[in-house]
């Protein structure tokens, strides 16, 4: 993901290039390692706490996304998430530190951090679902290409952020 991220800045693809470039990489990888997607897609052990490595490690894969919205101007259809997103800033500092690492045109901006979290949460979400179905070999038969599906879907999120 961060070598995506990376080529994609290096090739100045715009907002939505920049969003679609990690989200095809993770595709890319969950389709040649689907074991592995599954893996990680698995429900957690109850009472399960991640140590703090895993937790940077997730962070660092949604680090690409935080950077792409945080420059984005959301629209009416994010707002209840945007304003989710401000409460969790202001009751977790390790969050705005988290985005202001990956996204330091956020830093010290609780409406751009929040609306950095209010894209990338989505976006990961979208990841998850689509390509983790995809891994799952749910789309056999049913006419449609993963690829397809999860651009029009970064297309609609690029959409609701106003992403050029």
């Amino acid at each position: 993901m961060a070598e995506a991220a990376t080529g994609a800045s290096a090739v100045s693809q715009g907002a939505r290039g920049r969003l679609h470039t990690p989200a095809d990489a993770y595709r890319a990888w969950a389709v040649e390692e689907p074991h592995r997607c599954l893996l990680i897609q698995g429900a957690p052990v109850p009472g399960y706490v991640a140590p703090d490595d895993t937790l940077d490690r997730a962070r660092a894969v949604l680090g690409p996304f935080l950077t792409v919205f945080a420059d984005g101007t959301p629209g009416a259809q994010v707002a209840a998430v945007v304003a989710e997103m401000t409460a969790w800033l202001g009751t977790d500092e390790a969050v705005g530190a988290w985005v202001a690492e990956y996204a330091p045109t956020a830093a010290g901006n609780t409406g751009r951090s929040a609306q950095a979290l209010a894209g990338a949460v989505p976006a990961w979400a979208q990841l998850h679902g689509s390509v983790g179905l995809e891994a799952a070999g749910q789309y056999a038969g049913m006419g449609h290409s993963g690829a397809t599906l999860l651009g029009a879907q970064t297309e609609m999120l690029a959409d609701a952020f106003g992403l050029k």
